[in-house]
């Protein structure tokens, strides 16, 4: 392993050497929060530094939907969880969207405003009557648009469903390939004169009165300021604020004549599908056992993937043959809160982590409010 004392005079001088900035996490939030802060200061030194070869927690695993809140999940956060804050979270991923296509062409990332159902399986979990009023009054007020959530009845024929007695329908919410978004995040932030390092782990920081010194696997690297965009993996700086939490995920091989398109909710969106091209991706479960899904383990689990599978053949592809082409895990940051922590811990170390499962909708945001704190 070559260490950082070993390196020639260019490589130090060009990677290591006077730092503004270095950013931990190669994410949405960290490629996000470079680009930002090039636009800010345009003469900075950034460096990030990934522990992966690719982003190592949820940013390139997830589902890739472009969703900000499904009428159960919004109903049951707000049996619990203040009005005000509700809404601000909504507020927060809509608008976070509209950041992300600040950095990124919709059209390069496979944007798809195909809206999304959140699907219903039994009628004595249907929601309070006035209900949609209620969300589109609110949705209105932050959307500007009229009638973002509307009753669907119609969803068994139009997709083939089984055991789904109605849905809810986000005129809004669509669909993005993630692979594609970190690729035109990196792009854009290499663009900027940003560099990008893979295969470096930070292990530790020290504060001095003129820099941070980072303790990485191959040595020290010194820099004015440190910003730490690692989500899920952030509770062994912040603690229990942020915890990790296992998503896993599948996808089949093409099926043909496959009626399905859209993102889909199930069951307060413990459960999220849509199609990619010819193929149905499903995730979710972590309800199934939260305990044992609180982990960093990037591995699935028979007891997820089996009801994943279940939910395939019982519910949305009934009557079907399927093949499972893919399985994997990405790891998400959650916390008591809903809210991501956007914060600076002192005069050089900020933090933006706890996405809650939403870093495609608020990464961008987050990686521009980490900008602003500098």
């Amino acid at each position: 392993m070559l260490s950082f004392n070993d390196l020639s005079f260019w490589e130090k001088s060009s990677y290591f050497k006077e730092n503004d900035f270095v950013i931990v996490g190669s994410g949405i939030v960290g490629l996000s929060t470079s680009i930002f802060l090039k636009n800010k200061f345009p003469r900075s030194k950034i460096l990030i530094l990934e522990r992966g070869y690719l982003p190592t927690g949820a940013s390139t695993k997830n589902a890739g939907f472009a969703c900000f809140g499904s009428p159960t999940e919004l109903y049951d956060d707000l049996q619990s969880i203040p009005e005000n804050c509700v809404w601000d979270t909504f507020e927060m991923r809509f608008q976070g969207l509209r950041t992300l296509f600040e950095l990124v062409n919709p059209k390069s990332i496979d944007y798809d405003n195909c809206g999304s159902w959140d699907l219903i399986e039994h009628s004595n979990s249907d929601l309070p009557s006035d209900f949609l009023d209620y969300l589109n009054e609110n949705a209105k007020r932050i959307t500007k648009t009229d009638k973002v959530y509307s009753k669907d009845n119609s969803i068994m024929e139009g997709f083939g469903f089984s055991d789904i007695q109605s849905s809810y329908k986000n005129c809004l919410e669509g669909s993005v390939n993630t692979g594609k978004l970190i690729h035109e995040l990196y792009k854009k932030a290499i663009s900027c004169d940003v560099n990008v390092l893979f295969g470096i782990e930070l292990l530790e920081y020290q504060i001095s009165v003129a820099n941070v010194i980072l303790e990485t696997n191959y040595g020290e690297i010194s820099t004015s300021n440190l910003i730490i965009c690692t989500n899920g993996f952030a509770n062994r700086i912040i603690g229990d604020r942020v915890k990790p939490a296992r998503a896993q995920v599948l996808v089949t091989k093409p099926i043909p004549d496959l009626k399905i398109r859209g993102t889909f909710h199930l069951d307060r969106g413990y459960y999220y599908f849509r199609n990619i091209g010819d193929r149905i991706l499903l995730g979710g479960g972590r309800n199934l056992d939260f305990e044992g899904e609180t982990t960093e383990a990037i591995s699935t689990t028979n007891l997820i993937q089996d009801k994943l599978n279940e939910l395939l053949q019982k519910t949305i592809l009934p009557n079907q043959d399927f093949e499972i082409d893919y399985s994997w895990a990405g790891i998400m940051g959650v916390g008591s809160e809903k809210g991501p922590i956007i914060e600076k811990m002192n005069n050089r170390v900020a933090i933006g982590v706890r996405m809650g499962g939403m870093g495609v909708a608020i990464g961008s945001d987050v990686g521009k409010k980490l900008a602003n704190l500098f």
